[in-house]
């Protein structure tokens, strides 16, 4: 309607494209943060301080919660700040340390072992969604697994009838260094890698459910420290990953006083 309108009245549209990300990586002398950002990290604050305080009451459950963030962990950090969870990693932080996967899980695991020695079986966790991507060894290995698969390899490989056999492949096509880290793995994990592809052939890291995989690693831990008599507490963990919840909220009153600066 709005298209005959102009046309009939010979009447010009201006249309300027403002580019944004959710991540709130997009800045610079003009632009101070990502138009949206403060609604969307308000929204997910709101949904992880629901759950500290539901986890403070059951005292039951430690909550691993995804949030948004790819490339970069700003919505993490905010999320973070605005409602002081136990745990809170961020990307840029384990790429500076070049920290390890297991080094991940030790430090989760470390915390909660001190909050289970005070009776406090109950915590929450904050993960970037593209932590994973971070960790050198981990990129090292989806390095290796795409060229595992690279070719008519990967058709070789989609052949195989059952895991084991396909768990066999992957042993022998992979270096020693890389299958150490595959081997670590919880299976579910093991498999999504060599599930969906993108139209590269490549491994879809984003499809990752990190917050189940750190979960699963810290269990592990946990279960040697028992056995090793350091930790006598209890590890029920819960998973959530907000993401589309909070990339269409009714827009904050700072977005929405920006966007109409912005837009004068």
């Amino acid at each position: 309607v709005l298209a005959e309108y102009f046309a009939a009245h010979e009447t010009g549209v201006q249309v300027i494209g403002c580019p944004k990300t959710i991540d709130g990586d997009l800045k610079n002398e003009d632009i101070e943060i990502s138009f949206g950002f403060d609604t969307a990290t308000k929204t997910y604050s709101e949904l992880v301080g629901n759950i500290e305080r539901d986890a403070n009451s059951a005292k039951k459950y430690w909550h691993f919660i995804k949030v948004m963030g790819r490339s970069a962990s700003h919505v993490a950090l905010e999320c973070a700040l605005e409602t002081q969870p136990n745990i809170c990693l961020i990307s840029e932080e384990v790429a500076e340390k070049k920290m390890s996967l297991s080094q991940i899980a030790d430090y989760i695991a470390d915390s909660v072992e001190k909050r289970a020695a005070k009776g406090m079986n109950f915590g929450v966790a904050i993960i970037p969604e593209g932590v994973v991507e971070f960790v050198p060894e981990f990129s090292m290995l989806i390095n290796e697994i795409n060229e595992l698969l690279a070719g008519n390899k990967a058709s070789t490989f989609g052949a195989l009838a059952t895991w084991d056999e396909k768990y066999t492949f992957i042993k022998t096509g992979l270096t020693a260094e890389a299958f150490g880290v595959f081997e670590i793995l919880p299976t579910g994990i093991q498999q999504q890698l060599f599930l969906e592809r993108d139209p590269h052939g490549n491994v879809q890291v984003s499809l990752i459910e990190s917050e189940k995989l750190f979960s699963s690693l810290v269990a592990a831990k946990l279960a040697e420290r028992k056995a090793n008599g350091t930790y006598k507490g209890k590890f029920n963990a819960l998973h959530h990953f907000f993401g589309y919840e909070g990339r269409c909220a009714f827009p904050s009153n700072f977005d929405s006083d920006y966007c109409y600066s912005l837009g004068y």
